[in-house]
């Protein structure tokens, strides 16, 4: 991977041009098959990564609607276009929403996976309710720090789980317990309506048997290799919605949610943060423009 100058793309039909100020991304992204072809299957290197952005539109293609040159907007970007690390992309105008004039650009370009991926899971596919008890693993990350707001805010009891080191960070995101992945038992836990899955493996499969009956496993690391005995199992990729981003960066203004960046970093440093071996106590942001 490497910094290079390249032509600023064209906003095509129902796209927008971005000016990017602050880009996201997922380092497993350069494992995915659609980081290096197209839709119909055909190479299209070289890629340019990063699918969160936040920034300003510049230009609007033919047809566009919805979105003016000069909105300050954030988003998530299609799988199988050239992304986000750059200091123009191209986007599908319905990827993006208007980012409020007081929210930073830093913090809307960490919002987009980790506060869909979140929503998603809880609501769209684990059909949360309140009362219920719900176990989000990596409560201490990008993505379960979103998924323990959300349940709280939501009426559930929330069980979270990490490292020793996470243990404070899980509790300051909303977990009522914490469950120390390395010293504790899992299954002293009991049972759970709802378990937010980001780990994948082992961890997944000791989870399914504390799913009560009618209860679901939402995971995103793949097809689940265990299912609940009297419950669902369900694996999902996380998809843009304008009108979620819109409730996930209104309840950041309000107070309710608060996201977790760890590092930030410049253009220039992003092949070094994107190859980084470290593990990350947050949402690695680059910062495109000052």
């Amino acid at each position: 991977m490497t910094l290079v100058e390249r032509p600023e793309p064209e906003a095509a039909g129902n796209d927008v041009l971005v000016e990017v100020h602050a880009s996201g991304f997922t380092r497993g992204e350069l494992t995915w098959p659609s980081t290096w072809t197209d839709r119909l299957g055909r190479d299209r290197t070289p890629s340019v990564p990063g699918h969160e952005l936040a920034g300003v539109v510049s230009a609007l293609g033919y047809g566009t609607t919805g979105l003016s040159v000069g909105r300050r907007v954030f988003g998530l970007t299609d799988w199988t276009r050239d992304g986000t690390l750059a200091e123009y992309a191209a986007v599908e105008a319905r990827n993006l929403a208007g980012l409020p004039g007081d929210v930073d650009f830093t913090v809307g370009a960490s919002l987009p996976i980790s506060g869909l991926t979140a929503w998603q899971g809880l609501f769209q596919h684990g059909r949360l309710q309140v009362g219920q008890t719900v176990l989000v693993h990596g409560a201490a990350g990008a993505v379960g720090s979103m998924a323990a707001q959300l349940a709280k805010e939501a009426g559930a009891y929330v069980i979270g789980t990490g490292r020793a080191a996470d243990r404070q960070a899980a509790l300051d995101f909303g977990a009522r317990e914490f469950v120390d992945l390395g010293n504790d038992a899992l299954e002293d836990v009991g049972g759970v309506d709802l378990v937010f899955d980001v780990i994948g493996g082992a961890v997944q499969k000791r989870s399914a048997g504390l799913v009560r009956a009618g209860g679901t496993l939402v995971t995103i690391a793949g097809p689940p290799e265990a299912r609940p005995a009297d419950g669902l199992a369900i694996d999902f990729v996380v998809e843009s919605d304008r009108a979620r981003l819109g409730e996930i960066v209104r309840r950041v203004r309000d107070g309710r949610l608060r996201t977790n960046i760890g590092d930030v970093v410049s253009l220039d440093d992003a092949v070094a943060a994107f190859n980084s071996t470290e593990r990350s106590k947050g949402k690695t942001i680059v910062r495109v423009r000052p």
